[in-house]
């Protein structure tokens, strides 16, 4: 049962990457499919990232993606919660105002040091500067959900994980920066990916920190079905 496992969380809620995010991530996807349960849900994900897909496929066997034209610049003084809450509510708008008959799901994540909203980096020196903030560090993944159903409503929520970096070298930062990887990144990493050797520790959602909180976006859904179905 959903209730079973959400009661008796993987050991080691913080343990290194290498020791335990992977299978807190599997866990995460169990929990998730457990709430939808067979409830047959159709949705458009209004985004981009291939990584918000890949892990949406996880617990959705079908859905449509159509990404979000909208321009992600926080405003002045806007917090990083806010930017990303107003960020999802805006792709789910774009989407969902061209289908009308469907219900979309929109989703931004951002990372945050120090009241600092780190995005995807310029340049090379921007990914460098990003990573030297996180190094050694926690800094705070926030990721907001939008869901626009086709009766016009939205269901908004946002989830925020820490994540610990530990200090890195000018040497093995810049190797990483050269692999490519941060560039299309927010905070200029994947946990994920290459960047996972670089955390000590995740406290909360570790699907969150990828880019998609998956029990609560299960939840989400889930008390938007009608008997059996979510769609247009």
């Amino acid at each position: 049962m959903a209730d079973n496992l959400k009661a008796q969380p993987p050991a080691g809620a913080a343990r290194p990457e290498a020791e335990g995010l992977r299978d807190r991530l599997d866990f995460e996807r169990r929990v998730a499919a457990q709430i939808l349960g067979a409830a047959r849900i159709s949705i458009v994900l209004a985004s981009a990232s291939p990584r918000r897909r890949d892990l949406l496929g996880t617990i959705l066997p079908t859905f449509d993606v159509i990404p979000a034209d909208i321009l992600e610049v926080p405003r002045p003084r806007e917090t990083a919660r806010r930017f990303a809450s107003r960020a999802a509510r805006e792709k789910a708008a774009h989407v969902a105002a061209d289908h009308r008959a469907r219900s979309v799901l929109g989703a931004d994540t951002v990372v945050t040091v120090d009241g600092d909203i780190l995005g995807k980096p310029r340049d090379r020196t921007d990914a460098v500067r990003m990573l030297e903030s996180l190094s050694g560090r926690t800094h705070r993944v926030i990721t907001a959900i939008a869901l626009t159903t086709f009766s016009g409503d939205t269901d908004e929520l946002a989830v925020e994980s820490e994540v610990r970096f530990r200090s890195l070298s000018a040497d093995e930062l810049g190797a990483y920066v050269d692999t490519g990887e941060p560039f299309d990144k927010a905070g200029a990493y994947a946990v994920q990916g290459g960047g996972g050797r670089f955390v000590k520790a995740v406290v909360g959602s570790y699907s969150n920190v990828i880019g998609l909180p998956l029990v609560e976006v299960a939840r989400l859904l889930a008390g938007r079905c009608e008997p059996g179905r979510i769609d247009g």
